[in-house]
Order: structure tokens, then sequence, then C-alpha cells
């Protein structure tokens, strides 16, 4: 068994590695996968928390330049609307954080973000890119939970799970800070209250830093 100390360095390690890969592929076709993941992910929390407040899902969309729709009567708007960065970002917190519970066999939850992700397809997604995309992918984390080893898993979850995170700063500032007058989840928000899609973008990116500076720290001095 690893000591403490050589397990953070390693934790270390492994997240200085990942964050430099992650920033040297960002724009490659290396990490899009994992982008439209999240998108979809994205897109399935506004989804749920329409179903959660008395809503419906008629559709969802996942477009192949990284956008996407959820087309959700019904339910509280407000929240709904609010459930999108919030939502894959607490995704990538619930997939990196359950990396650091050893009752939890990483294999299994493979295995049940795999049945997540094709159960949404089947039911929900109605374009052709999204569907290929839901169950392509679904079909990798299925061979991933079966062939791959416990530790492997755990690695590509943490990989995933970070990576939702990181991704929704970079979303909102793209969305909604650089572009303030293009359609987004913010500028629904600003018709519904009245408050400005800046307010939002920038309560939502506060937010996002700061769930992920607490979440690496806590990764960090969780490493054992």
């Amino acid at each position: 068994m690893k000591s403490p100390h050589k397990s953070k360095i390693a934790f270390s390690t492994f997240f200085f590695i990942y964050f430099l890969t992650l920033w040297l592929l960002w724009e490659t076709p290396v990490v899009y996968p994992i982008k439209i993941f999240v998108v979809f992910l994205h897109e399935i929390s506004h989804g749920l928390m329409a179903l959660a407040t008395g809503g419906q899902i008629d559709q969802i969309i996942i477009d192949r330049n990284e956008g996407g729709a959820c087309y959700c009567p019904g339910g509280n708007r407000f929240l709904t609307l609010t459930a999108g960065y919030l939502g894959s970002l607490a995704w990538g917190v619930s997939l990196a954080a359950a990396t650091r519970y050893k009752r939890i066999d990483p294999r299994h939850l493979t295995l049940l973000l795999s049945g997540i992700l094709f159960g949404i397809t089947m039911a929900y997604v109605k374009n052709t890119f999204g569907i290929l995309f839901g169950i392509v992918f679904g079909l990798i984390l299925l061979f991933i939970a079966i062939e791959f080893s416990r530790s492997q898993n755990q690695k590509i979850q943490l990989i995933l799970g970070l990576t939702s995170c990181l991704y929704s700063i970079l979303d909102i500032k793209g969305d909604i800070l650089d572009h303030p007058t293009l359609p987004s989840d913010a500028a629904m928000l600003n018709d519904l209250t009245g408050i400005p899609v800046v307010f939002w973008g920038l309560l939502w990116i506060l937010i996002a830093i700061y769930t992920c500076i607490k979440l690496i720290a806590w990764l960090h001095k969780t490493s054992n």
C-alpha cells in the first residue's frame, strides 16, 4: 500500500499531466468525444430537472458543433434553465468524487453510466448525430466496464469527471460571458426574470470555479 505522502505526489503528478494534456489537445479530435459527452450531460440535466418539477422531456438534440437543446415543457422553468451548466458540473463532481469511495466498484459505475447513456438516447434523443454518439459512446463505456481493470475504470471516471467540471467553466465563458447577446440558458433566464445575462454567467462561473478548486483540493487530500 502506498504511503499517504506518495499517494498525494502521485495524484499531483497525474493532475498536472492530465491538465497539461487537456490544454494541449483541447481543440483536437482527441478531446472532442468527451466534450460532446459533457454537452450530453448538460442537456440531460435540463431534462431531469424538468421531470423532477412536474414537466416532461419531448426531445433532446445533440449537435456535432458542441451544442445541444432539450425541449422539456412544464415543470419549474427557472430551475430547469439553471440545471444545464450546474448540472454538468454536478455530474462531473459526482464522477470524480466516486473514485474515492472504495465500496463503489468503478466498473459497476461505468456500466451504470453506459446504461444511462443508452436509456436517455433511446428514449429522448431524436437527431441522427445525437443517436449515433449516444450509442457509440455508450458501447465504449460498456467495453471499458467489462474489459478494463478496476484501477483503469477509476482513472477514466476521474478524467471524465474533471473534464466535465473544467469544461463547464470554459462553456459558461464561451457561451455567455464572451457572447452575451447569443441565445443561451442565461438569455432565457433574462427573459424570465429580467436579470441581465452577464449576471447569470458570472454567478455560474464563480460557482463552477469554486467547486472545481474545492473538488481538486479534496481529491488531493483524500489520495491514498
